[in-house]
């Protein structure tokens, strides 16, 4: 699953070449075959230590979010299809909808459009 998201990043962003991947020591993270997908995109794994939160404490916030957000008063999911549904709905409304304190009270979908650079283009040769 790890593998799908990374391809999908690339198929939204076009290039992740010098991104930052920062994760736990999940297994999924940890595989051989993640880390050979992260090479060929370019993108730089980096990890937390073991058994640290202190070190992962944006994933530790994102992932308390997610929960309190999603799961505290709701009832069981019927099925995985379910759970996979509420879980899309709530990322895509975390990335552009949600207001973030630390993005000047943006979406992070605005602030991104709003800082990133514009493309660089050649002039014309004469």
């Amino acid at each position: 699953m790890v593998i799908d998201a990374l391809h999908a990043a690339q198929r939204t962003r076009g290039s992740l070449h010098g991104a930052i991947m920062h994760t736990d020591h999940g297994a999924q993270y940890t595989s051989r075959a993640f880390a050979a997908e992260c090479q060929a995109a370019g993108v730089r794994q980096s990890m937390s230590a073991v058994g640290s939160s202190a070190d992962n404490a944006a994933a530790e916030s994102f992932n308390a979010t997610f929960k309190r957000e999603t799961l505290q008063g709701h009832r069981a999911f019927t099925d995985e299809r379910e759970a996979r549904l509420a879980a899309f709905r709530w990322l895509h409304r975390y990335n552009t909808v949600r207001r973030h304190s630390r993005l000047g009270h943006q979406p992070p979908i605005t602030y991104e459009k709003n800082t990133r650079p514009a493309p660089a283009t050649l002039a014309p040769a004469a």
